[in-house]
């Protein structure tokens, strides 16, 4: 398990990548899972969760099509 101690999308973003499959901790945000590259809702999510998943998956997203 990674720990974050800020949020920072495109750092999160380059970890997950790397990995493909794990958890993290954001520091304020939660824990979290990851599979396949993408960043993974938890269970009994609140509004910061999908705005945490969806912000972190564009920066995936972002990372993917610049090779």
């Amino acid at each position: 398990m990674r720990l974050f101690k800020s949020y920072a999308p495109s750092m999160i973003a380059k970890h997950i990548s790397r990995l493909f499959k794990g958890r993290i901790y954001i520091n304020g945000r939660g824990s979290y899972e990851f599979d396949h590259g993408k960043l993974i809702i938890p269970e009994q999510a609140q509004k910061k969760h999908f705005v945490t998943v969806k912000e972190v998956n564009q920066e995936i997203r972002k990372l993917k099509h610049a090779y």
